[in-house]
């Protein structure tokens, strides 16, 4: 009976998928589950920074209507909507409300507080009431610590995610080339070949060097000006390489030395390109771009995703070198299957483990420089805080110990959580540590 038993959880165990055994591998790393639930409760902060810490209400009742002022702001902020007459002056506090719910800590970042200036957490206050208090103190202009804290933290995320996500988007898609195709995979009509090199070079010329002054103030003014003028860059990209491919076909039809087929070696010009970008030292590139620059968080994170993509592309690419050479890639490309969807439907998807790990410790890396750059007071815009300015601030007054010690703690713990995931998805995805 027990025999059948124990031959029962084996067989359980392997009918399950990959990504159910990865689960369960880090399961086991108790440091690295917990440092999950914890960054789990750090996004959701951030996630809810605006009803967390907020000087407007959640809910109100004014003169006899309700109102929801923070998802009003964010309507008002699209432009979607005007705030009442009754709301654009004044402060908010200072109203007669019929009935008021506020958030937990009523002040945002920016807030000035003249009566409360450099006040500790333990020190007396002149509030009208508890809820006013600065429970983690305050700065020399009476702004609330702890609401700085919390909003921090969705610029911390925010930077780290957004930036990783532009590295992956590189890192996956070069590295999976270089890995792919290799030396000899990619086969191009010389006139091609020629014709696409020059198109690259027009199309970030066109594209993106000459319309840097105009994305710099897109990156200054908003998040979705700087997509939406990122986005015509690569559209523009894209039209210069249709259209010289376009031209390419034409010129293949009537001259017969272009129209011959070579191999473009694909794997060597990658790794070339990213021994460049490794050599060129990190931190004084970012700090070259942001002092020319106007300054701007979004900026910050486009730079920071479009130097650390080099990480990604090597692990992927020594994913595919290996993954091209197995059955199921030859099977597709027996069938008939183009080279680009057996790449991108087949190739790649048994390709990404490695990337979480390289993704984990590039957000970590990414907030850790962020802060870095805000203590120097580079590349990020005056009005707007962060973990990295507040610490600056201590500079200032050395016996303000709590702008010292809170977000000091914060940038430590949480570079320190991503570290440990990234160890955790180490040991989950070495297929040498399962028994």
């Amino acid at each position: 009976m027990f025999g059948k038993k124990k031959k029962s959880v084996q067989n359980k165990e392997e009918k399950q998928s990959y990504w159910s055994y990865v689960a369960r591998q880090f399961k086991k790393n108790k440091r690295a589950l917990y440092s999950l639930y914890v960054v789990m409760f750090l996004a959701v902060i951030a996630l809810l920074a605006d009803f967390i810490a907020n000087e407007k209400p959640i809910v109100c009742k004014y003169e006899g209507k309700v109102y929801m002022p923070v998802f009003k702001q964010y309507a008002v902020s699209l432009g979607l909507a005007k705030w009442p007459t009754a709301f654009k002056n004044g402060d908010w506090k200072d109203k007669q409300y019929d009935f008021v719910v506020w958030p937990p800590v009523p002040y945002l970042p920016n807030n000035l507080d003249y009566k409360s200036r450099w006040v500790g957490p333990f020190d007396k206050q002149d509030v009208k009431s508890k809820i006013w208090r600065h429970w983690l103190g305050s700065d020399d202009l009476g702004r609330d610590v702890l609401s700085g804290m919390i909003h921090g933290t969705r610029i911390a995320f925010m930077v780290g995610i957004i930036a990783m996500g532009i590295a992956c988007i590189i890192g996956i898609f070069l590295g999976a080339c270089a890995g792919y195709f290799g030396d000899t995979g990619l086969e191009l009509s010389r006139g091609g070949l020629m014709l696409n090199i020059i198109g690259i070079l027009l199309g970030f010329f066109y594209g993106f060097y000459s319309r840097s002054y105009i994305m710099s103030d897109a990156f200054g003014v908003s998040f979705g000006k700087a997509i939406g003028a990122f986005f015509i860059g690569i559209l523009i990209f894209l039209g210069i390489l249709i259209i010289v491919n376009l031209i390419s076909a034409l010129l293949n039809k009537f001259i017969p030395f272009l129209a011959k087929r070579v191999a473009f070696p694909v794997d060597i010009a990658i790794t070339r390109l990213i021994e460049v970008i490794n050599s060129i030292p990190l931190l004084v590139l970012i700090l070259a771009i942001v002092a020319i620059a106007k300054p701007s968080i979004f900026l910050v994170m486009a730079v920071i995703g479009t130097v650390r993509w080099t990480g990604i592309a090597r692990f992927i690419r020594a994913e595919l070198l290996r993954v091209r050479r197995l059955e199921y890639i030859e099977a597709a490309n027996a069938l008939g299957f183009s080279q680009m969807r057996t790449m991108f439907k087949h190739a790649i998807p048994n390709s990404l483990s490695p990337v979480f790990i390289a993704v984990a410790f590039g957000i970590a890396s990414a907030i850790l420089i962020e802060s870095f750059l805000s203590f120097l007071g580079l590349g990020v815009p005056a009005e707007t805080i962060t973990w990295g300015k507040m610490l600056a601030i201590s500079r200032t007054n050395p016996s303000a110990w709590w702008f010292a010690i809170f977000p000091g703690l914060a940038i430590f713990i949480t570079v320190t959580l991503f570290n440990l995931i990234g160890e955790g998805l180490t040991d989950a995805l070495d297929p040498r540590l399962k028994q």
